[in-house]
């Protein structure tokens, strides 16, 4: 298999696309064939119209499968409106069934059903089966496609079975060791398992230390565990111990995706508005609750402004350091959220405890403050002649800064033991609260030290 590398890709997407719409079959086959299904995904996203037919009508439904499985969601809609339903239903067949589970939960439920009306029987009850379970769980990702084995069995007749049955699964590097009720009491390892006498039974190969999810574990959990443990696949059981699929390093890579891709909505406030695919319409309804919400916030921002408008009138000057308050507080909360949620999400905040962050995150507002406060004592007496006014800043930084890492630490862990995503105590979230608390912090010493300022 040939994997196109920068300085031969153009040529050869050129002699590819030349062959095709010449209608050279054969040529094109042996071309297109042999090169990496990712490349193949590539130059197949750049046909349109009769050149895609071609490619339809030059590949079967199982060579077009797995072209298909690399495509994105609104692709897959695409071509899937393309072909014709005996070519969508023979391809759907050969797809990994945790694949084909993922795009029925993305299409409308009565096309869902039509495909799995179409599929062959023993298919579309493996779909349905992973369909049947929590989203976003072990039993929604896993893969059906695995390989099983008996502890009774002799390495020689277990890779003798690999040679059959190895092509159809998902990966081969990992062999389950079943008992009589199918329940999971052993693994071995491909590197075992060649290595072993051909005589030895599995038995004394395999490992009875097994690490396994529950069907209903949660997908960060899975892919946690996988992650601790280098694992390239992780087995899935039911609550009885019965082995009933395989969560793969594949899927666990687009589940690090898919959750990063929700966090980074979450810190932004933009959960659900990432997609650049999506329209302005959706995109603005997506983020607008969290927009007017934060709006609301503004006002408060505001009132705080109006609480001490008379010290704000007797000094106009003050007005000038808001935006310097407001921001550094908000900034700095927003890195001790990233930091917290970060800790929860790989588990190192249980290592080390709350007590432990919140002592940290605090002495680092407070190293950060006393340095944006001795900046500041230099400055702005150059800039403004007034040591009073610097001091009034200084201090309020200082302040501000120490109690908005705290903030940006505990508030998180707060959301997280309510069993909610900590990833929703966003960045905008954050940063307004710290701009209500340093304006109040800012505003009150400069209301005490009044009569020290220069009017």
């Amino acid at each position: 298999m040939v994997k196109l590398n920068e300085h031969n890709r153009e040529q050869y997407e050129k002699h590819i696309l030349e062959v095709l719409e010449k209608g050279e079959r054969i040529l094109f086959r042996e071309s297109f064939l042999e090169l990496h299904p990712t490349d193949r995904v590539d130059i197949f996203m750049k046909l349109e119209g009769d050149m895609r037919q071609r490619v339809y009508e030059y590949l079967s439904p199982e060579e077009f499968a797995e072209i298909f499985q690399g495509l994105e969601i609104d692709d897959q809609k695409e071509v899937n409106s393309e072909i014709n339903e005996v070519y969508a239903s023979k391809m759907f067949n050969s797809m990994p069934a945790d694949d084909v589970a993922y795009f029925l939960t993305e299409v409308v439920d009565a096309k869902a059903e039509n495909i799995l009306t179409s599929m062959d029987e023993e298919e579309a009850k493996q779909v349905k089966e992973l369909l049947s379970y929590t989203p976003e769980t072990a039993g929604a990702i896993m893969t059906k496609e695995f390989i099983s084995i008996s502890s009774s069995q002799r390495a020689s007749e277990v890779i003798e079975h690999l040679r059959s049955e190895g092509p159809d699964a998902e990966t081969v590097y990992y062999l389950y060791v079943v008992d009589s009720k199918n329940k999971l009491v052993g693994v071995v390892s491909l590197r075992d398992l060649i290595i072993a006498p051909p005589n030895e039974i599995v038995e004394n190969i395999m490992s009875s230390r097994i690490v396994s999810v529950t069907v209903n574990t949660d997908q960060e959990e899975v892919a946690k565990l996988i992650k601790d443990y280098d694992f390239l696949a992780a087995p899935v059981v039911t609550d009885d111990g019965v082995l009933v699929g395989i969560v793969t390093v594949d899927d666990v890579m687009d589940i690090v995706e898919e959750e990063a891709t929700e966090d980074f909505g979450e810190f932004t406030a933009a959960k659900g508005a990432t997609d650049v695919n999506i329209s302005s319409f959706t995109a603005a309804k997506r983020r607008s609750p969290w927009i007017i919400m934060l709006m609301f916030f503004g006002l408060i921002t505001a009132g705080v402004i109006g609480q001490f408008e008379e010290t704000l009138e007797e000094i106009v000057l003050l007005a000038v350091f808001i935006p310097l308050i407001m921001d550094s507080a908000g900034n700095t909360g927003t890195q001790s959220l990233a930091v917290m949620v970060r800790s929860l999400a790989t588990g190192s905040f249980e290592k080390k405890g709350l007590l432990h962050t919140i002592k940290r995150e605090f002495g680092t507002g407070i190293m950060l403050g006393l340095i944006c406060a001795v900046v500041l004592l230099i400055v702005v007496p150059i800039l403004y002649q007034s040591f009073v006014l610097a001091f009034i800043v200084g201090v309020s930084l200082f302040l501000t800064l120490s109690i908005a890492t705290v903030i940006g630490a505990v508030v998180p862990v707060a959301i997280n033991k309510l069993k909610l995503d900590p990833a929703i105590a966003s960045g905008p979230f954050i940063t307004t609260v710290n701009d209500i608390l340093g304006l109040l912090i800012y505003f009150s010493i400069a209301t005490a030290l009044l009569d020290f300022l220069p009017k």
